[in-house]
């Protein structure tokens, strides 16, 4: 039994997917409301800040999937996250279950540095904070032999259906809505985005590769990392269409967060839109160099296909 926590999000259901393509139809679906993904799945819902209930979650799983996600909230996170993740923990360890846990990029720090699985953990902002803690509670209890797990690292997402960054939100959302396309701060800047579907392959590729435990990688990208012009102008080639953009500036950014919550939960992300953001994926290269990594070019096909 493979068991996913939090798999109704975009990241959990590709995971679904690919588990029951190439590794196992043993499958249990974990969240609030959890629903099938695979004809095959096994679902249970359940509240994972309570204990007991992890701990009945994973009863019988060789492998927990960490993939579960909360609105972007710090106060939510603060409070919540670490909580769930304790239990996680806890739970793993009562059952001998191997935990993989899927993080981001939040701890890193947001300058022009190259960053790989070495890179130091420098966050801007609570959620960066938060989301250090978490990978130190993970890496603590890798040290002390306590728990059998492995950290899967992704940058910002793209991609289909229910994918959600900020590169969706501003430039394919727009797209789809006929709206003038929006770029934070800079469309001259080289950026690494991660195709979700590649995302959650590649965790489930590690997840099943017994000696990638006790260790963190990088996901793959396409190593082209282009800036957002280069971006758009490729989606102008592919929509058929020529696609405006307009700069958002730091300065619009602060001034929308006065009357938008969701901005203002933004704005300690911004830092990396002023450099070079580019993310190392040469170990997994070296480790998996069959696995097959989606370039922008293809991504964007596929969600011009989706959204006609």
């Amino acid at each position: 039994m493979q068991t996913i926590l939090g798999a109704n999000g975009q990241i959990g259901e590709e995971l679904a997917r690919e588990l029951k393509r190439n590794f196992t139809s043993s499958i249990r679906i974990v969240s609030r409301n959890a629903k099938k993904v695979n004809d095959t799945d096994e679902i249970f819902s359940a509240d994972l800040s309570i204990p007991e209930k992890a701990i009945e979650a994973l009863k019988g799983s060789e492998i927990a999937y960490f993939t579960l996600g909360l609105p972007i909230s710090s106060e939510l996170w603060e409070n919540q996250f670490p909580l769930i993740l304790r239990n996680v923990i806890d739970a793993c360890k009562i059952n001998r279950t191997k935990l993989v846990f899927f993080d981001n990029t939040y701890m890193y720090p947001q300058d022009d540095q190259v960053l790989t699985e070495e890179s130091a953990f420098l966050p801007v902002g609570r959620k960066g904070r938060v989301r250090r803690k978490m990978a130190e509670m993970v890496l603590e209890e890798i040290t002390l032999g306590k728990l059998e797990a492995v950290i899967c690292r992704a940058p910002e997402f793209y991609g289909p259906g229910k994918t959600q960054s900020i590169t969706n939100t501003l430039i394919f959302n727009n797209i789809k809505q006929g709206k003038k396309l929006k770029v934070p701060l800079s469309a001259d800047k080289r950026r690494s985005l991660i195709w979700t579907p590649d995302a959650s392959r590649a965790t489930a590729l590690i997840g099943n590769t017994p000696d990638s435990y006790g260790q963190t990688w990088h996901l793959p990208v396409d190593i082209s990392h282009p800036t957002y012009k280069e971006f758009i102008r490729t989606a102008s080639e592919i929509y058929g269409e020529d696609l405006n953009y307009s700069i958002i500036s730091k300065f619009m950014f602060k001034v929308g967060s006065f009357f938008n919550k969701s901005i203002k939960e933004l704005l300690e992300l911004l830092p990396r839109y002023e450099h070079d953001n580019i993310f190392d994926d040469s170990k997994f290269r070296k480790r998996f160099p069959e696995f097959q990594i989606t370039s922008y070019r293809q991504g964007i096909h596929m969600i011009r296909n989706e959204q006609f």
